[in-house]
């Protein structure tokens, strides 16, 4: 079996004395597209936002047990050098507004003062809306803000922001959730398509996009993860009833 890109074993976080997750053990596989779901308020954004270490820029919150990415503790590298490997796209769509297409897209660049050639920054930019499958709808516009684009092209272009840095893993924390069926569709697709280049964990309380897009899904209840599998396996026959009830909508 291949050996895993991330490695979280024996997880805690908390807010102050509140415990959040506990005690999460998960391996995620390269090139394959991981679920994360579970009711609200269970600790999914909390797992994600630590993976990529913006969980500490919350007053009071800590964490203890390890997290690896290939063989490197996150824990006890520069949080600045991992949130370039591990990439996040958020609920909402937020391209940064006072930017050009062109300038969300290299952001990541520029606001970590990492100087690059026009050549190079073009090359960047195409190739990364193209990756996110935007390139064909902005290529004319690619200089007009990033906030006259419909919601589904602004969560697309926070995507191709991501890709930009050339990350090892990409977090999507319900990437759709404010998006309407067609755009929702599309950016589905997408996650089916980029997979082949990069690892993805998606953070969503739609069971049946989970169904549709990961290869395996953990379940969260309540900061404890009770299940994790391939994801035709765990719909098909979970092996906790809570699993099972969750996936039938008794509770959600």
């Amino acid at each position: 079996m291949e050996s895993a890109i991330l490695k979280i074993e024996n997880f805690y976080a908390y807010f102050g004395e509140t415990e959040i997750l506990k005690n999460i053990n998960l391996s995620i596989f390269p090139n394959q597209t991981t679920a994360i779901m579970g009711p609200s308020g269970c600790g999914k954004t909390t797992l994600i936002r630590c993976i990529n270490r913006m969980h500490e820029f919350v007053q009071n919150a800590r964490v203890s047990g390890k997290i690896f990415l290939y063989d490197q503790d996150i824990y006890s590298s520069n949080p600045i050098v991992i949130r370039r490997k591990i990439g996040m796209v958020f609920q909402k769509p937020n391209p940064f507004p006072t930017m050009s297409i062109y300038e969300n897209v290299i952001s990541g660049f520029t606001l970590n003062g990492i100087k690059l050639k026009k050549s190079e920054k073009d090359r960047i930019v195409e190739d990364s809306l193209k990756k996110a499958e935007l390139w064909d709808e902005v290529k004319n516009n690619i200089y007009r803000k990033g906030t006259f684009l419909s919601g589904g092209q602004q969560q697309r272009l926070c995507i191709a922001r991501a890709l930009a840095m050339n990350p090892d893993i990409l977090l999507l924390d319900e990437p759709t959730s404010a998006l309407d069926p067609k755009s929702t569709s599309a950016i589905e697709s997408l996650i089916i398509e980029l997979k082949k280049t990069v690892t993805i964990i998606i953070v969503t309380h739609n069971t049946a996009q989970a169904a549709r897009i990961s290869d395996r899904t953990a379940f969260l209840y309540l900061g404890e993860m009770i299940e994790y599998d391939i994801t035709e396996k765990m719909f098909t026959v979970p092996k906790d009833k809570r699993t099972e009830e969750y996936l039938t909508g008794k509770f959600g």
